[in-house]
């Protein structure tokens, strides 16, 4: 029995975080995300790590923000401290893959978010109910929402407060796969290890060109890449030399 509220174990190169509030349905809190920023620092500096999942203990992802925390005013060592864990997570040199079953609503919808690729159980509940409750996004949502679906899916899904299940979610690119609920570990497992078998570095350096590449205009972004601002990576050459001709 353990009371950490995120958990970590790794096979290989992979790397599994856990949210571990099954009984709340992995609701966020503070002191959840803190963990989980604990967790990502780490992991951005171990070159043993080649494919983060990010996944949900029990029957559910995450069902979004505490309400009962958020009501009691949730105990912020910063106003930015939330958001700023989503945004680690986006940043994470190593590739992430968010793991989707059961509820994938709003503050977890927004968390969902920070991953590079989403796979869900068919029978998930995903959607954002900001406006059913009253509030608005602060964790990134009105940004990265409309960067997944586009800017009038974004609307639809913020104003209707739609919920979606896996195969809805992966018809407008919400999610990139959705698969029935019992092969959802497998295909993720296959996933992760073909993106731990590449080079890190080359990951590493992918991911900046892609975010950098979003800031700027698409000649200075392809001028940029030419440039070959980080060199090749360092693990090249061995790579190439594997190679066999057939």
């Amino acid at each position: 029995m353990t009371d950490a509220q995120v958990l970590r174990s790794q096979a290989g190169r992979v790397v599994t975080l856990t949210l571990n509030r099954p009984d709340k349905l992995n609701a966020l809190t503070a002191g959840v995300l803190r963990e989980l920023r604990v967790h990502l620092a780490a992991i951005a500096k171990d070159d043993g790590v080649g494919c983060v999942v990010l996944a949900g203990a029990g029957r559910s992802f995450c069902a979004g923000h505490d309400l009962e925390a958020l009501a009691g005013g949730n105990a912020l060592d910063s106003r930015y401290e939330e958001a700023e864990t989503i945004d680690l997570l986006e940043a994470l040199p190593q590739p992430t893959i968010g793991r989707l079953q059961g509820h994938c609503l709003t503050g977890g919808l927004e968390l969902a978010l920070g991953c590079d690729l989403l796979v869900a159980a068919s029978n998930v509940k995903i959607g954002d109910t900001h406006a059913k409750w009253g509030l608005v996004p602060v964790w990134g949502l009105s940004v990265r929402l409309p960067e997944r679906v586009g800017m009038a899916t974004a609307k639809r899904l913020m104003f209707s407060c739609e919920i979606l299940d896996g195969a809805a979610a992966a018809a407008i690119g919400l999610v990139d796969e959705s698969v029935a609920e019992a092969e959802l570990d497998a295909r993720i497992g296959r996933i992760a290890a073909q993106v731990a078998a590449n080079s890190s570095q080359s990951h590493r350096i992918n991911k900046t060109l892609l975010h950098a590449g979003r800031n700027t205009s698409r000649e200075k972004a392809l001028r940029y890449e030419r440039d070959m601002p980080f060199g090749q990576p360092s693990d090249s050459a061995e790579r190439l030399a594997a190679v066999k001709v057939k």
